[in-house]
């Protein structure tokens, strides 16, 4: 018997998803459980938010965020260059954040664009 096909994946949100999961090498099941879905239905639910078969709830999807450890944009994000940044914002430290946020704004001064959110760089 070969090996077990897996489904298309045919949302953002489900790419992500699975791009996540995988990194921790977490089975579907696993993390159905962390987020509190029923070990019997719980690889079933994730295999569909996977393939985009389901949209979960947002609240869901905060969840699904914290057990991955990735921040909830990236799992909506259409941009795979976005998508990588915000995992390397993600990885920063409170103090980086604003000195990366102090960069941003110096390089956006310097070409005449607004710094849209300033005073937002905490978690």
């Amino acid at each position: 018997m070969g090996a077990k096909k897996q489904k298309q994946i045919t949302s953002c949100f489900g790419k992500r998803m699975r791009e996540a999961r995988n990194r921790l090498g977490m089975p579907q099941d696993r993390l159905g459980v962390l987020i509190g879905l029923d070990e019997g239905c719980s690889s079933a639910r994730i295999s569909r938010y996977e393939t985009g078969v389901h949209e979960p709830p947002f609240d869901v999807a905060k969840k699904i965020a914290r057990m991955l450890e990735v921040p909830v944009a990236y799992l909506f994000c259409e941009d795979d260059w976005m998508a990588d940044m915000l995992l390397s914002l993600d990885a920063l430290t409170v103090g980086e954040r604003a000195q990366m946020s102090y960069r941003l704004s110096a390089l956006l001064e310097a070409k005449d664009l607004p710094m849209v959110a300033e005073k937002r760089v905490g978690k």
